[in-house]
């Protein structure tokens, strides 16, 4: 069993404590950084026309029950026809997102914006704390871990020797990195927050989406659904409800009556005694028979 180690304060003072704040620092920084590298950009029409399309076809399919059968293939036709239908997109105008943005010098120079505003704070602030930091033992875990988790929590101290729970200086920034976006919503706003995770995940995935895509899926959903008119059914769906409604009303109405009674059958008992409560008693019950 590896013996315990016993961290100066001094570890804590000028290793743990410095690198915590550092981090938060920069992940405020690098924000309002983004947030003045961010130009403006004026919405293109035609991307929200397809939007407001997509949200009204979608609307269609799930209310398309509450209008007739003849109105609604009225509408899936103007939808769906393979002439001028809203949702159909011929073969040949498919946009390529990779395509589109190297197209526009906007949406480029945007992503360029982004892409240095987070890998140059961590490669900065990685080589910080490779340099000054790396080869400590920073901080312990008040609880028990399994030997898997040493390559995680150990980065930079090759001994076999040490307990799990400690925790490297490496490894404390790899895990402040990644981990301060309860932090950060606190600071920031929770619409504002974003780990260092998510980030990474945006810089991969910066194409964008294909609209045409997404008028293709609406149009065979609405293709395939099954008009069935809900307006009919009304009167006996309420009729249903207004049923399970009473019924419960009753059941709680009796169960109310029921304990108002013994209340103040217990009150009775507190103020006159028992023989005349007793009395009562058998009033109600030859009055109940």
């Amino acid at each position: 069993m590896a013996e315990d180690l016993v961290l100066d304060t001094a570890i804590r003072d000028w290793v743990l404590v410095p690198l915590s704040v550092v981090m938060v620092l920069i992940g405020v920084l690098r924000y309002f950084v983004s947030k003045l590298l961010r130009s403006s950009q004026t919405p293109d029409a035609k991307v929200v026309r397809e939007g407001q399309l997509i949200l009204r076809a979608r609307n269609l399919r799930a209310a398309g029950g509450f209008i007739p059968v003849k109105s609604f293939r009225a509408r899936r036709f103007y939808y769906t026809n393979e002439e001028n239908g809203l949702l159909h997109v011929p073969k040949g105008q498919a946009q390529n997102p990779q395509a589109q943005m190297f197209s526009d010098p906007n949406m480029a120079m945007d992503m360029m914006k982004k892409n240095l505003s987070m890998i140059i704070p961590q490669s900065l602030t990685f080589a910080w704390v490779n340099f000054f930091f790396s080869g400590f033992v920073a901080a312990k875990l008040p609880f028990p871990l399994t030997p898997r988790f040493r390559s995680m929590l150990q980065n930079g101290i090759d001994l076999s020797t040490v307990d799990v729970s400690y925790v490297s200086g490496r490894s404390w920034y790899f895990l402040n990195l990644f981990g301060l976006r309860g932090l950060f919503s606190l600071i920031l706003g929770e619409e504002n927050a974003m780990d260092d995770t998510q980030r990474m995940m945006q810089m991969g995935g910066g194409f964008g989406v294909d609209p045409t895509k997404n008028l293709g899926a609406e149009k065979d959903g609405i293709d395939i659904i099954q008009h069935e008119w809900t307006l009919p059914k009304m009167e006996q769906r309420a009729e249903m409800v207004l049923r399970k409604l009473r019924k419960i009303v009753s059941r709680f109405t009796s169960v109310l009556v029921d304990f108002l009674f013994h209340v103040m059958v217990q009150i009775h008992f507190y103020l006159f005694g028992g023989n005349h409560v007793n009395a009562v008693m058998m009033a109600v019950d030859g009055g109940g028979c």
